[in-house]
């Protein structure tokens, strides 16, 4: 086994799970969060969002680390690699990086702020309802963005590692 196949590992495993994480969120936390009254979905989504914030050191490594991984992957495919192999692993981490990366720190981490500046215990319920109807229903469909492109790109990745 070759550094390229060693580096390959690691961003599929990291890609993954990162995929495990975000379609865990589309298919039960969220949808256990939406079952909620508006001060309870938003004070359940500032626990929970704030256990990621507080800097857990293994949801940032994971995290980051299938960023770091794929592109470096994407860098020694590109030279090492030719073919299809080549064109995956390339496209898997512009697709990886625009489907899962930017639309986190644009749009999922901006609003996840903003729910976490929200004092809940000095919100009346319109004001409560207006502040969670901003946030679930976006942040709801880009984290599905998220998950399909995690979850193609760890398949690709897949692909690429039986062929090598």
């Amino acid at each position: 086994m070759n550094l390229l196949e060693l580096v390959l590992i690691l961003a599929t495993l990291l890609c993954a799970l990162t995929a495990g994480f975000v379609f865990a969120f589309a298919t039960v936390v969220m949808p256990g969060l939406a079952k909620l009254g508006d001060r309870e979905f938003i004070r359940g989504f500032q626990v929970i969002d704030g256990v990621i914030q507080s800097g857990q050191p293994i949801f940032g490594l994971v995290w980051m680390g299938s960023a770091v991984a794929l592109l470096l992957a994407a860098g020694m495919g590109a030279l090492q690699l030719d073919g299809a192999e080549r064109a995956v692993v390339v496209i898997s981490a512009i697709v990886y990086v625009a489907g899962v990366q930017v639309p986190t720190f644009r749009i999922n981490v901006p609003l996840n702020n903003t729910l976490q500046r929200l004092d809940i215990g000095t919100m009346n319920a319109d004001a409560l309802a207006s502040a969670r109807s901003a946030f679930e229903g976006r942040w709801v469909r880009w984290n599905a963005v998220r998950t399909v492109v995690a979850s193609l790109v760890s398949v690709a990745l897949m692909w690429v590692l039986l062929r090598l």
